[in-house]
C-alpha cells in the first residue's frame, strides 16, 4: 500500500534491542514508502532508545516510566504515581503532534502512549513479537485497532479478528549477509579455514551465556574454532580483565556488534537468548543456532519462543541451568556436524518472513487512511 500524503506516525518502543530495532526497522520502511511521512518515536527517559533512535535519525521524547519491580521496592510504589505522570505527558506529546497513528512494540513506554490515543481515539497497532503475549500488550489488545504478532495461534490471547500476521520484522541488511563471508572474515581478522562461532545474549548481555565460556575457551582452540563474542555492556570490562593474560589470537571479544551482518556472515555456527528479534534474524540468515532461552522474562516466552524451533527442527536448546557443563561440547559437537548444520540451517531458513517490515508499514497506512 502506497502512501501519497505526509501522516505523522507516533512510534513507541524501548528498554533493549529487541524493542527498538523493530521499530527502527519500521520507520525506515515507513519512509521508504514515502519519505515525507512526520515520525516522532517516544521512549522511557534513561533507557537505551533515548541514545539509539537518535542515531538512527529520529526524533525523540522520553516519559518518566519504569517497570515493576519482582520485589518489594521504593520504585514500586512510586509506580502508580509514574504511570498517571506518563499518561498524562504522553496526552500532552499527542496533543502537540497530532498523530495520525500510534504504534507500540513493547518497552515502558509503549502502555502509556497507547493507552492515552486510545482515549482520544487515535488509530492504535501493537506488534507482539514472542509467541506468549506480554501483559501490557493482553491489556491494551481490546482498545487497539489492530495487532500483528509473529506467530500462529495468538488468538489465545488476543481478539481473532484484530490479528495478522506478518513476522518480526529485522535489520535491512541482514538481507544481504550470505554474500559478505570474506569481507566478515577480513573485517573481524578471522582464519578462513578455522570455523567461526558467534555469541550473543543480546544488548546488555547474557550472564550464564558468559560465565559457560570463560572457563572453557581452551576447548575452542584446542578444536581449530574461533569465537566472536558479544559479552553485552554490562559485563564487558570484568571479562576482559579476566582474560587479561591469556591467549585471545582466536577470540574477538566485542561489548556490543553494530556490524551484525558481517557478524552473521562470518559465523558457522550461532549461540544466542531466544528473543523474538533474535529468532527472526537467525531464521532470516539461515545460521544453525544453539538457543540458550533467558529465565529471567515474563512468562518464561524466551522458551515458549526457542521451541516452537526446536518442534520444527529448526534450532537446539540448551536450558540456562544447563548451559555451565553442556553449551561448549554442544556448540563443538554442531560445528563438527556439517550434516546437522544443513538441516538446521535448512528448516529455520522456512521460518523467515523477509517482508514483515512492509506488511506491518502497510498495515500502519491502512489505520492512517
Amino acid at each position: 500500500m502506497e502512501s501519497t500524503q505526509p501522516y505523522r506516525i507516533i512510534i513507541s518502543g524501548g528498554g533493549t534491542g529487541g524493542h527498538i530495532y523493530p521499530a527502527i526497522a519500521i520507520a525506515n520502511t515507513l519512509k521508504q514508502i514515502n519519505q515525507d511521512i512526520e515520525i516522532l518515536f517516544v521512549g522511557a527517559r534513561g533507557k537505551m532508545e533515548m541514545q539509539k533512535v537518535p542515531e538512527a535519525g529520529y526524533r525523540i521524547e522520553g516519559l518518566s516510566i519504569t517497570g515493576l519491580q519482582r520485589r518489594l521496592s521504593l520504585g514500586n510504589l512510586l509506580f502508580p504515581f509514574k504511570l498517571l505522570a506518563s499518561i498524562l505527558k504522553a496526552g500532552g506529546i499527542l496533543k502537540r503532534f497530532k498523530p495520525h497513528v500510534v504504534v507500540g512494540f513493547g518497552g515502558y513506554a509503549s502502555g502509556p502512549i497507547l493507552y492515552a490515543a486510545t482515549r482520544r481515539r487515535i488509530p492504535t497497532l501493537i506488534q507482539e513479537q514472542n509467541g506468549y503475549a506480554g501483559l501490557a500488550n493482553k491489556w491494551l489488545a481490546p482498545k487497539v485497532k489492530t495487532i500483528c504478532v509473529a506467530y500462529e495461534n495468538m488468538e489465545r490471547f488476543f481478539p481473532k479478528d484484530k490479528l495478522v500476521l506478518t513476522g518480526n520484522p529485522v535489520r535491512a541488511q541482514l538481507m544481504e549477509v550470505h554474500s559478505l563471508r570474506q569481507q566478515a572474515l577480513d573485517f573481524f581478522n578471522l582464519d578462513a579455514h578455522k570455523a567461526t562461532i558467534l555469541v550473543f545474549g543480546g544488548s546488555l548481555g547474557a550472564r550464564t551465556i558468559n560465565q559457560s565460556l570463560l572457563g572453557k575457551l581452551q576447548q575452542f582452540r584446542e578444536q581449530q574454532v574461533q569465537v566472536i563474542w558479544q559479552t553485552g555492556k554490562l559485563y564487558y570490562q570484568e571479562i576482559k580483565n579476566k582474560l587479561a593474560d591469556t591467549d585471545q589470537s582466536d577470540l574477538r571479544v566485542l561489548e556490543f556488534i553494530k556490524e551484525m551482518d558481517l557478524a552473521y556472515a562470518a559465523a558457522d555456527v550461532v549461540i544466542s537468548r531466544a528473543g523474538a528479534l533474535s529468532i527472526a534474524e537467525l531464521c532470516l540468515t539461515g545460521k544453525p543456532v544453539i538457543l540458550v532461552p533467558s529465565p529471567n522474562v515474563a512468562e518464561d516466552h524466551q522458551t515458549k519462543n526457542a521451541q516452537a524451533l526446536v518442534d520444527s527442527q529448526a534450532a537446539l536448546l540448551i536450558k540456562d541451568h544447563e548451559a555451565p557443563h553442556k553449551l561448549v561440547t554442544e556448540a563443538i559437537s554442531l560445528v563438527q556436524d556439517r550434516e546437522k548444520q544443513k538441516i538446521l540451517s535448512k528448516n529455520i531458513s522456512k521460518m523467515a518472513r523477509p517482508q514483515a517490515a512492509r506488511h506491518i508499514a502497510n498495515e500502519v497506512l491502512k489505520l492512517a487512511s
